[in-house]
């Protein structure tokens, strides 16, 4: 049983959360731009941070806060990254603070996150002095899980937020999560915050496994503009309160939950991949008949990382040069005339390369199956069973516009 429901990361039990507007980037909008997620109980927890050298403030905290395996609430701010920001850490952990003071937990039980504008001071003080109303708003609703999805959102145009249902160790285990992501997004995490809860008992090692699998083939497989971000996180929570046997290894109920954990994730990825700063084409690539499953990673994360392929596709202009030549520079060896090309979309499949060449293809059909929203480039290589499928988007004057007055 995999069923996908309401309720983002308020479906699974014990788990409440609330968005407010406090005024962080601007007092002259009324976006909602804090958010807070508390569990009634302790969690066992996890976390994957973005790669980049140079990391926000809120990362180096949340890892001291993680050193035991445990959390229980998160709060998070859109509008300032508080990353390469004065006092970043000392305001960090203000906030987690105050957040621990509001629900009544340790200070080390609160993880912290931010998104916004890099380099300026946050203003703490407006934030700790809007925390108590924040927390009087917390519920256990499919009301309170979309106010926080919309309060991390920074450039994203729609909310991002599921959750699953499945059966662990004869029990309901439910996960639900919520996500912002639609700039600097590019494998080994993008521009983006991830939270997800879940009711299944778990101990802290199994969590982080699990994570760290599913990061590589959800987050880690998506690009839109190959910039990878300061303040990238995804962090799970996971209360027990599910009442199944607790996983503590490798097994069926593993699996199970693995098999849960992975399906939301890799929705909320493609979510952010067709979402991204001014995409038209959330752009599917799929390999098969690649020598190794990393292999085939590589090569359709060339294709989706290829700027020309993005304009491509934005231009509905079935160009498969642009893919073959992605292939070519991704660093894999293999045959390029075993390599056969489709473009699909709900409008239709039509096959434009055959053994490394171009054939005689409808261009007018080709520019019908371009112009849907969601478009697939199918590559079959002929070289092994190595198979991967990675997601991006278009680049198009809209993502120009939006990055370049992005601090005004």
């Amino acid at each position: 049983m995999l069923n996908f429901i309401e309720g983002g990361v308020c479906a699974a039990q014990g788990f409440r959360a609330a968005g407010i507007h406090m005024g962080v980037k601007s007092r002259k909008t009324t976006k909602k731009d804090v958010a807070l997620i508390v569990s009634d109980v302790e969690c066992a927890a996890a976390a994957v941070f973005t790669r980049n050298a140079v990391k926000a403030a809120p990362i180096h905290v949340d890892r001291e806060h993680l050193k035991n395996g445990k959390a229980k609430a998160i709060i998070v701010n859109s509008g300032n990254a508080n990353a390469c920001a004065p006092q970043g850490e000392e305001n960090a952990r203000r906030m987690c603070a105050a957040a621990a003071k509001a629900v009544g937990c340790d200070v080390e039980d609160v993880l912290v996150s931010s998104t916004g504008v890099i380099g300026q001071r946050i203003n703490v003080e407006l934030i700790e002095e809007g925390i108590p109303a924040l927390a009087a708003m917390l519920e256990a609703s499919p009301a309170a899980s979309a106010a926080a999805a919309e309060a991390i959102m920074t450039t994203d145009t729609v909310k991002k937020e599921i959750a699953v249902e499945t059966m662990v160790g004869g029990k309901k285990v439910v996960m639900g999560g919520i996500a912002k992501g639609s700039g600097m997004i590019h494998p080994n995490m993008g521009t983006m915050l991830c939270f997800l809860t879940t009711d299944c008992a778990i101990s802290p090692e199994m969590i982080r496994t699990a994570l760290l699998e599913t990061v590589n083939m959800s987050f880690n497989r998506i690009s839109v503009d190959g910039d990878t971000s300061t303040n990238d996180s995804c962090i799970v929570l996971a209360n027990g309160k599910a009442g199944n046997p607790v996983i503590t290894e490798k097994g069926e109920d593993y699996d199970a939950f693995l098999k849960a954990l992975q399906a939301l994730c890799v929705q909320l990825a493609r979510e952010m991949a067709s979402d991204g700063e001014g995409a038209k084409h959330l752009i599917t690539c799929t390999v098969k008949g690649a020598k190794s499953e990393l292999s085939a990673e590589t090569i359709s994360k060339s294709v989706i990382c290829s700027t020309l392929t993005k304009a491509a596709i934005f231009g509905t202009d079935a160009n498969w040069g642009r893919v073959l030549c992605a292939m070519g520079y991704s660093g894999e060896d293999f045959d390029p005339d075993k390599v056969d090309v489709h473009f699909t979309s709900a409008a239709g499949d039509i096959m434009v390369c055959e053994q490394g060449r171009g054939v005689n293809f409808d261009e007018d059909l080709a520019k019908k199956i371009l112009t849907e929203h969601d478009v697939e480039i199918n590559i079959t290589m002929g070289e092994g069973e190595g198979s991967c499928t990675c997601w991006g988007c278009d680049i198009t004057y809209e993502y120009i516009r939006i990055n370049g007055d992005y601090r005004t």
